[in-house]
């Protein structure tokens, strides 16, 4: 019973730790992460494809990047995944130039956690914490989905502008048997 108590008692510390470290992650991303190279990912055809999809190609799915860009800024995203003691990650959300209110997952990282990427989706309406990062360029934490917790913060490019967003997400508990089938 004493056991029992003292978790119970716990726990909202845990909770509290978790959320001061996922931002202190968001926080050094948002250093990290290189919006000019972000920018540079992907490809001016894969994006206009995006914009004004081929009625011939199915599920309007061509998604190209650039390698080189892509690998370091996926290799950026991974480290700073690592800065936590618990599965966490850490994924970049950038705006589609020519389609307003739009936005797309760009890369998802190890753990495939996210809270608001719908699984195959290559593109999504922007939830309002998002937009709001990309305008005022705030930190914010969001926990709306159950046993998820995450913070959005502001990737710049070379001239200071919010040109993307990270998502540094984690699970309150997380489960260790989830893809096991």
């Amino acid at each position: 019973m004493r056991i029992l108590l003292t978790l119970l008692l716990l726990a909202p510390l845990c909770a509290q730790n978790k959320r001061a470290e996922l931002s202190e992650v968001a926080r050094v991303a948002t250093v990290m992460v290189d919006g000019d190279l972000a920018q540079r990912i992907m490809t001016e055809r894969a994006l206009q494809r995006m914009i004004k999809p081929d009625p011939r190609e199915g599920a309007g799915d061509d998604f190209e990047v650039r390698h080189e860009p892509f690998i370091q800024t996926k290799k950026a995203l991974i480290r700073l995944s690592r800065l936590v003691p618990y599965p966490c990650d850490v994924n970049l959300w950038m705006p589609i130039p020519g389609l307003p209110g739009k936005i797309q997952i760009l890369i998802r990282n190890v753990n495939e956690m996210s809270q608001f990427w719908p699984w195959g989706a290559l593109q999504q309406n922007m939830i309002p914490h998002m937009r709001r990062v990309l305008a005022t360029g705030e930190r914010v934490v969001v926990a709306e989905k159950p046993e998820f917790l995450s913070v959005l913060a502001p990737v710049y490019n070379s001239l200071g502008d919010v040109v993307g967003l990270v998502e540094v997400v984690a699970r309150e508990r997380p489960d260790p048997r989830e893809n096991v089938k």
